[in-house]
């Protein structure tokens, strides 16, 4: 008996060492690289620990099927910038080359897909120390889904696209009609990571015949739209190319031709982070007029409070307008509320003023008594932002109720709660205060928001006296540039504000008189006024003679040109035509 217990133990015990060879053979670690037992770090520990104590729970037949959904990689290492940066020169070789596409094409897919580039480097050997090398030769015998990469450069996230993948299509020139239509929206100037956002809504657009899409974007311009405005609207709105010209739409553009603003007005505000609908707008604009504000009114109203309209396709003016009709106000009192207090309107003063009516609500003041306070103290209501009624309980040390009579008797103390901090003696700024307050002063005109994380972050980025800065952005607003678009180009590149005038002037007669591009290149590209001057010349100048030779393509975005590096450039700028070494070589001698 004792016998057999022992035969039965020894037998168990070769079972569980037959289930642990079985993992090991399974595991995904290629057994021609042993990893040491020293080497491994605490969490690959854990890992195997993991997957042998799972291993030894399973019969045979479980673990094969188990094994089979195992990652290709149990331990990712981070990809370094080096390995990253040959990784994207392989494939944008092969997009290029044994593809055929176009240079842009092949550059923006490989520059702007890291997840699949993510995926490539997995499929090769982590020891292999040349990884161009290795993903070419991946690449040869291995042919891509070119939708992959090409969706994710559009701005999708792979989960975003997993759905849009052809069931039964590898590469693109198989569906040439969405090709086409892409090459369309970027040949009429829509940046390409935005389109993503326009095949996600609308991806009826990306099947219309050849031409068609060009022709719809052309009949919103012959609205009175410009370029970049159109550019703007479709971006944030694509459902507007979608059959024909929104009728919704045209009367907002009717409307606006009216009046001072002019119908580009809509350019400057939308933003293609957001959805608009049209009609509201329309019976925002249409229920102003109606309310008394006339023409140049109208206009000032809209300049100086576009988010009346255009935020949330004006949401919270109805909001508003709904609050006051409830709390017992006459429709034609709202509308000489609105006639003689047109900054009741602002974001501020609506926060305030709801503020206000919840105060009133919750010390339960009769209704009688609210309208005759906001009929007499609009102007102040809107500019205060009033504590909790708690708060102005303990500060008087009297009950709710009996606030409630005293502001029937006494509406101005209403007011005397604003703020009851002391004022305290001024004292004379030193010059780095001054400068500072001067800075801040910038920052919050550009609409930064007071102590916010990112006011101090861009405190810290701009060098110079507030007045100094104020002349740069005013450099490229002259420039052609409209007010609210250089203030997103300063958020998005703060460094061009530690550029001198001169410079920043110098660098925009490159871009515009020497290549002839529109101003509004630096919209897509801001970084270019960060370039060496001395770059910028070298490289423009090759550029321009390879274009009056046919040797390149006429208008390469400048990021293309100024953003590879120098062996890159000369591999696709200089040694694609026979005399292009010596005239680069000219070129550089020219500058010392």
């Amino acid at each position: 008996m004792l016998l057999c217990r022992e035969q039965r133990r020894v037998h168990k015990l070769l079972n569980m060492i037959s289930n642990l060879n079985n993992c090991i053979a399974f595991s995904s670690i290629p057994r021609q690289n042993p990893v040491q037992r020293s080497d491994l770090s605490r969490v690959s520990f854990t890992l195997r620990s993991f997957q042998i104590e799972s291993c030894l729970r399973k019969d045979k037949s479980e673990l094969q099927q188990h094994s089979s959904h195992l990652p290709t990689r149990f331990f990712v290492n981070p990809v370094s910038r080096a390995s990253r940066n040959q990784a994207q020169e392989a494939l944008f070789d092969y997009l290029h080359y044994t593809r055929s596409f176009t240079f842009t094409d092949a550059e923006h897919i490989s520059k702007n897909s890291p997840c699949f580039m993510s995926t490539l480097l997995s499929k090769i050997d982590d020891n292999q120390k040349d990884v161009s090398r290795g993903l070419t030769k991946f690449l040869r015998y291995n042919p891509i889904n070119e939708f992959e990469p090409f969706f994710e450069s559009l701005g999708l996230c792979p989960y975003e696209f997993e759905t849009f993948l052809p069931q039964k299509l590898m590469f693109l020139s198989d569906d040439c009609i969405m090709f086409e239509n892409f090459h369309a929206l970027c040949n009429y100037g829509i940046p390409r990571g935005k389109i993503g956002r326009m095949y996600k809504e609308a991806r009826e657009i990306f099947r219309y015949e050849a031409g068609l899409l060009a022709m719809k974007l052309r009949d919103y311009e012959n609205l009175g739209l410009s370029k970049a405005t159109v550019i703007k609207l479709v971006t944030s709105c694509p459902l507007l190319l979608v059959g024909g010209i929104d009728a919704e739409f045209a009367s907002v553009v009717d409307k606006l031709k009216g009046l001072q603003v002019g119908c580009d007005w809509l350019g400057r505000y939308l933003s293609d982070r957001k959805t608009y609908s049209w009609r509201r707008i329309l019976e925002t604009i249409e229920f102003l007029d109606k309310v008394g504000c006339k023409d140049e009114k109208l206009s000032s109203l809209l300049k100086t409070y576009p988010a009346l309209v255009i935020e949330g396709s004006g949401k919270k003016f109805y909001v508003l307008f709904g609050r006051l009709f409830k709390v017992g106000l006459q429709v034609n009192e709202i509308y000489r509320l609105f006639i003689d207090n047109p900054e009741m309107l602002s974001d501020k003063c609506v926060k305030n003023i709801q503020k206000t009516l919840d105060f009133l609500i919750a010390i339960r003041m009769e209704t009688q008594f609210i309208t005759k306070i906001l009929l007499s103290h609009m102007e102040l209501i809107g500019s205060c932002s009033l504590p909790a009624p708690r708060t102005a309980c303990l500060s008087l040390n009297v009950r709710q109720d009996e606030l409630c009579q005293l502001l029937k008797k006494e509406p101005l103390r209403l007011f005397s709660f604003v703020s009851t901090t002391k004022k305290r003696k001024s004292k004379p700024l030193s010059e780095d205060s001054r400068k500072y307050l001067e800075k801040t002063a910038f920052l919050l005109r550009l609409g930064y928001v007071e102590n916010s994380d990112e006011m101090v972050k861009a405190l810290k980025q701009f060098r110079g006296r507030g007045d100094q800065l104020q002349e740069r952005f005013d450099c490229l607003v002259k420039a052609g540039l409209n007010h609210n678009v250089v203030t997103e180009i300063i958020r998005h590149a703060p460094m061009i504000l530690n550029l001198s005038k001169d410079v920043i002037e110098k660098k925009i007669h490159s871009l515009t008189e020497l290549l002839g591009y529109p101003i509004e290149s630096l919209v897509r590209f801001p970084a270019y006024l960060c370039y060496d001057m001395q770059r910028i010349h070298h490289r423009f100048s090759m550029y321009l003679w390879l274009r009056e030779r046919d040797a390149a393509k006429p208008m390469l975005s400048p990021s293309t040109i100024l953003t590879c590096g120098d062996a890159r450039f000369v591999k696709y700028f200089v040694n694609v035509h026979p005399e292009g070494p010596a005239i680069w070589e000219s070129i550089n001698q020219s500058s010392t």
